[in-house]
């Protein structure tokens, strides 16, 4: 059944949805390989992040007042610059996304139980695919949960790291290199890069040309915050080096700051953000699925809301169906690095979009959109290699998909 989704979300709603994508899993583990790049520049390259996030922010926000729809800049791609680039960025998003959704099952899988990480991943999977399939508003209530305690968790890290006497710095903290502070802020940006999920819910945002705007910019105000404690507290405990050398970042702060006991309480906070994480995504990708399908970007059986719940239930068994497929053959990190450069080359998009807009149509200052532009496709050049090389094939495939599909086209 094809249909409209329901209105139901206002800022608060809207808000806990794009912290709970953002203030997620990334932060307890993006610090470390963060600080390997980018060095004692950790919080220039949590900066340059940060100037990126705003900007794909701002543009996101002005294009998704101007469009409340399911898609994001799938939707904002097709109005302002073609069908191929709106159809370009929802490929991105749901092929890099679906990766996303599959490292944040892999992270709660490896932080609950390491020697059960692909059972409870798939686990995970089912029950928050089942949990969006019975409404948004539930999935917002269990967002709220997850926030409130990944929040309190890190709270908690940062007050017992400022409240231990300093650590001396290793004398052989990692190099920095410009490229190092670009590759960092790359990896810094995985972990802000959830307000998607706002606009992406445009269809069932109340009041979208006031509420998303203001969400966005409450909920990225606030994960910037979080942000910068927890790097700052992460640096004055471990320094540069061993920061870069943990495999747990947040456990090792606590720890050095002799408060060992709270080790398993910071566990257990990064298994709810991740499972907080991985019920955002679901709902993003899903309603960008469902957008693709209305315009039969992707198979239209996709397109249908369930008559009662008024929820595209299709799209998010598909979604469901994905994730748990790549659960069962992926290589996290590999996963993260495509994912990254999916959700780049899709804020690029997004920005040029941007470039589009006009004052009546609330246009942002130029600077914002060229910036954004800018800073993400270098941010997407400074990934992994082995990362680029599979995100510009996947992008091709999909070129060459449109290109099939569209070939008896004038």
């Amino acid at each position: 059944m094809t249909g409209v989704l329901e209105r139901r979300l206002g800022t608060f709603d809207a808000v806990v949805v794009g912290l709970s994508a953002m203030v997620g899993a990334g932060v307890f583990a993006v610090f470390a390989p963060a600080a390997g790049a980018a060095g004692r520049w950790l919080l220039a390259a949590l900066a340059l992040a940060a100037v990126v996030a705003y900007c794909n922010a701002t543009s996101s926000a002005r294009l998704a007042a101007l469009y409340p729809e399911s898609g994001g800049t799938y939707v904002y791609g097709r109005r302002r610059l073609g069908p191929f680039w709106g159809y370009l960025a929802g490929w991105g998003f749901v092929t890099g996304k679906t990766a996303s959704c599959a490292a944040m099952a892999l992270t709660f899988g490896t932080y609950a139980a390491p020697a059960l990480a692909r059972p409870l991943a798939v686990g995970a999977v089912v029950a928050l695919t089942t949990l969006n399939l019975y409404g948004v508003r539930r999935s917002a209530t269990a967002a709220r949960i997850t926030v409130a305690v990944v929040l309190t968790v890190l709270a908690t890290v940062a007050t017992t790291a400022f409240l231990a006497p300093p650590a001396a710095t290793p004398a052989s903290a990692p190099a920095s290199t410009v490229w190092g502070v670009l590759q960092g802020a790359g990896l810094l940006f995985f972990a802000f890069a959830g307000y998607a999920r706002i606009a992406t819910m445009g269809e069932e945002v109340r009041e979208p040309a006031r509420t998303i705007p203001r969400a966005i910019g409450v909920a990225l105000g606030i994960t910037l915050a979080v942000y910068l404690l927890v790097g700052l507290a992460a640096l004055a405990v471990l320094g540069p080096a061993r920061l870069a050398a943990s495999a747990a970042p947040l456990v090792d702060v606590v720890e050095a700051a002799g408060a060992g006991g709270l080790g398993p309480v910071v566990r257990v906070g990064a298994a709810v953000a991740a499972l907080g994480a991985l019920l955002a995504l679901i709902l993003g990708v899903s309603r960008t699925a469902f957008a693709m399908a209305r315009e039969r970007d992707l198979p239209g059986a996709l397109d249908a809301v369930h008559p009662v719940r008024r929820v595209p239930h299709r799209a998010e068994l598909a979604v469901g169906a994905a994730v748990i497929a790549l659960v069962l053959v992926a290589d996290l990190r590999g996963a993260i690095g495509f994912s990254s450069f999916g959700v780049l080359v899709y804020y690029a998009i997004a920005n040029a979009s941007a470039l589009t807009l006009n004052a009546g149509e609330g246009a942002p200052p130029r600077i914002v959109p060229v910036a954004g532009l800018v800073l993400c496709l270098v941010l997407a050049a400074t990934l992994p290699w082995a990362s680029v090389a599979a995100g510009v094939a996947v992008f091709a495939v999909g070129a060459g998909v449109w290109g099939w599909r569209h070939r008896g086209a004038t």
